[in-house]
């Protein structure tokens, strides 16, 4: 493969070939498999397309860390089957692939859904935290507990074999590629943006969901403008697998009524599509689960404008150093420090931290360095959970430290070790 080309995705279809084509889009740490009871129904009227992310279900492992890059690999894939125009439902990670694609190529998709999804995922530190803690004990803590943020309580209980598969589809996953993936979500905001999102949009949670729960769901539906909100009752984070009848109900009728039509270059214009009709769910038998109802749609919000740099400088300082970190400075800051506050995101963070001339790691090694010199313990502290969110390995800073000894002598590497090595010890140790 040319260093230059765009790794392809895993992937397979399933149902007609002359079927429209229906996309179903994979969460962190899961594979296709996770649509599988989906699949008998909607094959009846599409041709479903599934693929894995890099390095999830034995795909190719080459890391993606952003959902950007994400979505032109998914584009690259399909580009090179003949897929152009398709219908696209996807959960969480899936979601927000989904989501980029309706913002930044709205002439390749139909209609979308959005499961278990947000326009930010939680906070950055929250994901740059949980790659900190696969880079230094592997992916077995995160798939242990998985099932805790995945299913309810009652389901995992009742369901001990699809409890211990969701274990071993995280533990088998690629580490790097899973590290890329949080970074992605980390990264991923586009709540400014949704009002842009032109297609007709399903968003669909589990009223149980703690992760991305009804509240992200709502903030969604406020600011798509045709949107329509389901709540799927007795299901947590991946409710296709806990309430799988309910979920393929939902796509199936959401995409039967509200699938919008090509632009006809041609005359230069598109078919405006009738409302979305809300429909009238159909009696369900006791063994497919619950159903939820779909709500309607809610106006759509005031974009915001253009960044300025200073905003740029904010967001490489959030993503270095974390957001609870830059909340506290900023929270402190009054009419004597807040110039100095702004001084230090715009130029600092703005300027120096956010040049392409050496990547984040090699940045993170020169700031412990210089801190380490200058004996300045209280920034060496939180810059040291920051190289361990730009990837730094313990065993690297230790070895930035045992340089800086050398050169800046042994009495301020010893309190620097002093100081690394508690912050290493809060990082890096998993949550029960």
């Amino acid at each position: 493969m040319s260093e230059t080309q765009t790794p392809a995705l895993q992937y397979r279809f399933d149902g007609p070939d002359d079927a429209p084509v229906l996309i179903l889009g994979p969460s962190l740490g899961t594979t296709w498999h996770m649509w599988d009871r989906q699949i008998p129904e909607l094959t009846k009227q599409w041709r479903i397309f599934r693929f894995d992310l890099p390095g999830h279900g034995g795909a190719p492992a080459y890391p993606g860390g952003s959902v950007t890059e994400l979505a032109t690999r998914l584009l690259a894939t399909l580009d090179a089957v003949g897929v152009q125009r398709f219908g696209y439902a996807g959960c969480a990670l899936g979601g927000a692939i989904g989501a980029e694609l309706a913002l930044r190529h709205p002439e390749r998709i139909a209609s979308l859904a959005l499961i278990a999804a947000s326009p930010r995922f939680g906070t950055a530190d929250e994901f740059r935290q949980r790659g900190v803690i696969v880079r230094t004990n592997g992916l077995d803590p995160i798939a242990r507990t998985s099932p805790d943020r995945w299913f309810t309580g009652g389901f995992a209980a009742a369901q001990p074999a699809i409890t211990e598969w969701a274990v071993q589809m995280v533990r088998t996953t690629d580490p790097g590629c899973y590290i890329a993936a949080c970074e992605a979500l980390a990264s991923f905001d586009v709540r400014a943006e949704l009002g842009r999102i032109g297609v007709p949009t399903l968003v669909l949670v589990g009223s149980d969901d703690q992760v991305t729960g009804p509240a992200e769901a709502r903030t969604l539906v406020a600011g798509i403008p045709d949107a329509r909100l389901a709540v799927v009752p007795g299901a947590s984070h991946l409710v296709p697998v806990e309430q799988p009848a309910a979920v393929t109900d939902l796509l199936v009728r959401h995409f039967s009524t509200a699938w919008q039509p090509a632009y006809d270059s041609a005359t230069g214009q598109v078919a405006i599509p009738a409302a979305p009709v809300k429909p009238a769910l159909a009696a369900v038998p006791p063994q497919m689960g619950p159903v939820a109802e779909i709500a309607p749609a809610a106006a759509q919000p005031e974009a915001m404008g253009r960044p300025d740099p200073y905003d740029a400088g904010l967001k490489v300082r959030r993503e270095v150093l974390g957001d609870a970190h830059v909340d506290r400075a900023l929270a402190s800051a009054d009419e004597f420090s807040g110039d100095f506050q702004e001084f230090i995101t715009r130029y600092a963070w703005g300027e120096i931290w956010d040049r392409p001339g050496l990547d984040r790691r090699s940045r993170s090694c020169v700031t412990l360095t210089a801190l380490v010199a200058g004996g300045h313990l209280d920034e060496l502290a939180f810059h040291t959970r920051a190289a361990l969110r730009n990837g730094l390995t313990p065993i690297e800073i230790k070895e930035v430290l045992l340089q800086a000894a050398v050169y800046c002598g042994v009495p301020a590497a010893n309190s620097a070790f002093r100081v690394a090595q508690q912050v290493i010890r809060e990082e890096t140790t998993p949550e029960e």
